[in-house]
Formats: structure tokens, C-alpha cells, sequence
């Protein structure tokens, strides 16, 4: 079940995911599927519907140009300048979720999911840290 929104609102949303969760390495699709878990929320929210739709209306109308237009840093100060308000965050409340939660996401992270079906993470690489320094160990003898 979808919210009602144009697609210039949609690409606004997955272009306000982009700049609120910047990763470099992430594809297009788990913004999208992300935009699509607020977009459900939303329809199921009469409250959160209304919140999505004239936040994302708003956001478009804050600058001379659309959301969508702007680069990376432009869009990342005019999110920080949303910081707390109610429309942001009931969006980033379902996207943080949404987004961390894609396999596509785990796959570009490492991430290889739950292991309690598996056994639990001991005898499953644990202990492979290999991007972390070996700690250096040492014995002091204790003040007689």
C-alpha cells in the first residue's frame, strides 16, 4: 500500500534518503525500497501523510531550485536546518530502519545477517577482525 505522491515528490524523498544517509558505495535500489517503506508508512498514517506530503512540498520551495537539484553539501545544510523538526523526523524514524535492514545494504557493509540460526558468531569468523590491529598484550608485575 503507497502514499499518493508524483514522482518529482518521490525523487525528492529518495534524493532527501541519499543526503541524510550518504554512503558512496550504496546503489540506487536500497534508497528506493527505503522511500517505499515511508511512502507504505505513510499510507497507513493519516498524520505522517500529511507530514510527508507538505514536508516534501516545503523542502522543494526552500531554495531557488528544487531538492533534487541541489549538491550534496546544499542538500545536506538544508537537512541539518530540518534537524528535529517533525517531518524529518518521522521520515528518518522509518528509513533508518528500512534502509540498515536491505540486504543489498548488508551485502555492501559485510554484514552477514543474524547467526543465531547458524550457531552464534564464535565459530563463525568472530574473531576475523583483520581490519583492526592485533592488541598488544603484556603481563605487569603487581607492586609488592
Amino acid at each position: 500500500m503507497r502514499t499518493l505522491m508524483s514522482d518529482g515528490q518521490r525523487r525528492t524523498l529518495v534524493d532527501l534518503l541519499r543526503a541524510a544517509f550518504p554512503h558512496r558505495t550504496f546503489p540506487l535500489g536500497p534508497y528506493e525500497r527505503t522511500a517505499g517503506a515511508v511512502a507504505d508508512a505513510a499510507a497507513a498514517d493519516p498524520r505522517l501523510h500529511a507530514l510527508l506530503l507538505q514536508g516534501l512540498s516545503d523542502l522543494d520551495e526552500q531554495r531557488d531550485v528544487a531538492f533534487s537539484q541541489l549538491d550534496g553539501e546544499t542538500a545536506g545544510v538544508v537537512l541539518r536546518e530540518l534537524t528535529g523538526t517533525p517531518f524529518l523526523t518521522a521520515v528518518l524514524d522509518v528509513a533508518i530502519v528500512a534502509l540498515y535492514d536491505d540486504h543489498e545494504v548488508w551485502d555492501v557493509l559485510g554484514y552477514e545477517g543474524a547467526s543465531y540460526d547458524k550457531g552464534g558468531y564464535v565459530d563463525r569468523g568472530f574473531d576475523d577482525l583483520d581490519w583492526l590491529p592485533d592488541p598488544r598484550i603484556e603481563s605487569q608485575e603487581a607492586p609488592a
